[in-house]
This record gives C-alpha cells, sequence and structure tokens, in this order.
C-alpha cells in the first residue's frame, strides 16, 4: 500500500535565492520575516529525505520542518494532530 503525499512546511533561515528554489519545483516559497517558507506535497518518505538531503547539500540553514497531513479524507476530517509516516 502506497503512503499518500503529505503537506509539509518547510522554513529555512534567509531569503533564497531562483537557484534554491528551483531545487524544489512542486513547493511554493514565501518570504516570512527574514526567512524563507516552502510549503507544499511530499509525496513519501524518500521526497522527505530527498528535500532534507537539497536543504543540507545547498548549505541552507534547516530552522522548521513539519508535516501539515496527508491528503486523504481523514486529514480532511477537522483533525488537526501532524500524523506520522506509516511503513507498508
Amino acid at each position: 500500500m502506497a503512503t499518500p503525499p503529505c503537506m509539509c512546511r518547510i522554513r529555512i533561515k534567509g531569503r533564497l535565492g531562483a537557484t534554491a528554489v528551483s531545487a524544489f519545483p512542486s513547493m511554493v516559497t514565501e518570504p516570512s520575516g527574514p526567512d524563507t517558507v516552502l510549503t507544499g506535497p511530499l509525496q513519501d518518505r524518500s521526497a522527505v529525505f530527498g528535500a532534507l538531503a537539497k536543504i543540507e547539500a545547498l548549505g541552507l540553514d534547516l530552522l522548521e520542518f513539519r508535516q501539515l497531513g496527508s491528503q486523504t479524507k481523514s486529514s480532511q476530517s477537522g483533525d488537526d494532530r501532524t500524523p506520522g509516516f506509516r511503513q507498508p
């Protein structure tokens, strides 16, 4: 059974330039004070670890990583707890 995509929010220290933003094509980028927030779907665990690896490879400072929920009916039920990743 495949894990459904999850919406994630990633806060990076500082403002990202065009090259760094292009490394995260599936995510929406927005400034938040002196930092940058990336929000968007990550398909599975490997996509999460891939995003974290890109952050490290680009020498960016990760301030926060938050899973907002999976894109399923259960995540839209009003339950705002953050679900963990499930193993198949």
